[in-house]
């Protein structure tokens, strides 16, 4: 297959690449933690296609040794512009470690899925090296890792608080979310002459000032200064309180700009581009990608981040939901940018182009499955709210939920001669389908439903109601569990009328914030009894970014500084995690124990004892 590719068709990645094009030096030169898949789902790909889309030279080193003499990180010289750094598609730590701290064995964005190709805080050391390299060299880093680290925040490896990742790097200058049209501007300044240094109004970038100089006056926004990093290593309180602002200004479609002091330096934040619009994030996805790993992985064996979405299709970015426990917002925004319908029924016969395309589409969704083209109503309105969700404590009724465009075009991908299948595996919003929550619904609803239940799904369906416990899910920001027992019902009442047979798999996490050993055992007593046995379960990882993890380190709420209960020791999350498994024999003793210790026979009953119990309270329980 190899020798049947022409491998000018993807960026290089070799010196002898870069020469085969007549290119004596290169504009920039991207540092990747993943390898290089040539597809709009890896950061690296799409950040070298936009490059390349402004008429510079770019190349790719990825995954480079940071072990040897350095020759990965010179092989290419220096670039004329800039360096382009990324730890790649995931935060390095958590590619790296589980929720229990433990060295992970496999890498997803590695051929053959080996593990060991990219260091620790890959950010951050791949920068450090440049700079020992190439000091006069300026280096720009984006991706993940520089996004979610992008002020004083917790690692949880450490298990202390880190500065902002321009400082922990020696970076230039900081592009955080989806970077597209901050980079073109970046672009443009460069061609008109400017430097690194006079980029101070950049939506969507952060940069160091000297902390002895007053930052300069923004005619553009105002300003927001945060409690300093100092600060918060000495007061907890501090650091949770900042991340109220930090999330709100993420937000907001008109945003301040935030400051924060951090050693000699004072940190600026920039707020964000608003959210892309139709034909901006169309030119993302247009762009001519290859759609494959670079030939020269054959050898090492596939890629299995790429295996996974090879023959996907994203139809839009960002998030409304806000979940206390997710990243998505934080990076891609909460506001949906949806593709046009032309543009992802292209990327359909793209797909379909494929040599080894069976028929189906594994994939025609997005961060969350089912919000394309979702927005306000009265657009003046999501230009004052303040709220990190649109659908938590309730659905605001300014947004339409209506779901018929995303009908519409699951319909005509049906269409298409050459697509067998086309499935729905991004997680889906169960609350907006569930009559009882969506006070906004329509009949559309139904339709999407009937539609996705009848034609988009691989066997079975996997939704996240996270949790039971209404406490927990009110600091998840997620709906009381009794909308999903409605939209149990509802889904299997349209499996049951197509005669199909299309299991529901729920996930759920153990040991967030606001969670106790009790709520898990009440957790696997309802669950037990809606007849799911949970065999993919989640502990609770702390991320960069999240409320979740300010409550973690903090112990409070960052919107209301008032105490959360956190399961924090590893005992405390074994006990919790325990109550997901009450159906293995060894685990029965210990929990008829517990429950029993604590007064609660009643549970003890519902989840161990005879079945015929468990039967007469499902039947109770339907009447």
């Amino acid at each position: 297959m190899s020798q049947q590719l022409d491998i000018s068709q993807w960026l290089p990645i070799t010196r002898k690449e870069v020469l085969n094009r007549g290119w004596d030096q290169l504009d920039v030169i991207i540092i990747s933690g993943d390898a290089y898949v040539d597809h709009p789902a890896f950061g690296s790909a799409v950040i070298g296609r936009i490059l390349e889309d402004e008429g510079l030279r770019v190349a790719i080193v990825p995954q480079p040794n940071w072990q040897d003499d350095l020759r990965d990180f010179k092989k290419l010289g220096e670039p004329r512009l800039f360096f382009g750094v990324t730890s790649g598609c995931m935060d390095s730590m958590v590619n790296h470690y589980t929720a229990n701290k433990r060295k992970r064995s496999t890498d997803a964005y590695t051929p053959g899925g080996d593990a060991g190709f990219r260091p620790d805080y890959a950010c951050k050391v791949y920068t450090q090296l440049l700079k020992s390299i190439y000091p006069h060299i300026p280096v720009l880093i984006g991706g993940i890792e520089a996004s979610l680290r992008r002020v004083t925040h917790y690692d949880y490896w450490e298990d202390r608080l880190f500065p902002n990742m321009l400082t922990m790097s020696g970076a230039d200058l900081l592009v955080y979310g989806m970077g597209e049209l901050p980079l073109r501007e970046i672009v443009k300044r460069l061609k008109d002459g400017q430097t690194f240094d006079q980029m101070k109004n950049i939506p969507q970038t952060a940069y160091l000032h000297p902390r002895k100089e007053e930052v300069p006056q923004s005619t553009l926004w105002k300003t927001l200064a945060l409690s300093s990093h100092e600060r918060c290593l000495r007061n907890k309180i501090a650091f949770a309180a900042n991340f109220k602002h930090i999330e709100q200004e993420s937000n907001k479609t008109q945003a301040d700009r935030l400051t924060q002091g951090v050693g000699d330096h004072t940190l600026v934040i920039n707020p964000p581009y608003p959210p892309m619009t139709e034909s901006e994030i169309d030119r993302s996805f247009d762009l001519p990608y290859t759609r494959l790993p670079h030939p020269k992985y054959h050898k090492r064996g596939s890629i299995p981040a790429y295996e996974m979405i090879r023959f996907s299709i994203n139809m839009h970015r960002g998030c409304f939901g806000g979940c206390s426990f997710c990243t998505i917002s934080a990076h891609q925004g909460k506001f949906i940018a949806s593709r046009s319908e032309e543009s992802i029924l292209n990327e359909v016969e793209k797909v379909c182009d494929m040599p080894d395309f069976k028929g189906y589409i594994s994939d025609l969704g997005g961060p969350s499955g089912n919000m394309y083209k979702m927005k306000g109503k009265v657009q003046s309105i999501c230009d004052r709210c303040v709220s990190p969700s649109c659908i938590h404590p309730v659905i605001c009724s300014n947004l339409d939920t209506n779901h018929d465009q995303m009908t519409d075009l699951y319909k005509k991908v049906d269409a298409n001669p050459r697509v067998k299948k086309a499935f729905v595996s991004s997680g889906i919003r169960y609350d907006l389908l569930a009559d009882s929550y969506n006070k906004n619904g329509d009949e559309s609803l139904d339709r999407y439903m009937e539609q996705l239940v009848t034609r988009h799904i691989s066997g079975r369906l996997k939704v996240a109601p996270e949790h039971t416990s209404d406490d927990t899910l009110r600091v998840m920001r997620k709906p009381s569990f009794k909308h999903f027992h409605r939209f149990k019902k509802k889904y299997e009442d349209i499996n049951k009328k197509n005669g199909l047979n299309q299991p529901l798999i729920p996930y759920f996490i153990s040991s967030h914030p606001g969670c106790k050993e009790i709520d898990m055992a009440n957790l696997a007593a309802e669950t037990k009894e809606m007849g799911f046995k949970l065999e993919q379960v989640q502990g609770f990882t702390p991320t960069p970014m999240t409320v979740a993890t300010i409550i973690y380190y903090s112990g409070v709420h960052p919107y209301t500084l008032k105490p959360v209960y956190t399961a924090k020791t590893q005992k405390e999350k074994k006990n919790q995690h325990l109550f997901f498994f009450w159906h293995k024999r060894e685990n029965r003793r210990r929990i008829k124990d517990k429950l029993t210790n604590w007064g609660r026979p009643d549970l003890a009953e519902r989840l161990i004892e005879k079945k015929k119990v468990t039967a007469q309270r499902q039947k109770k329980s339907r009447r």
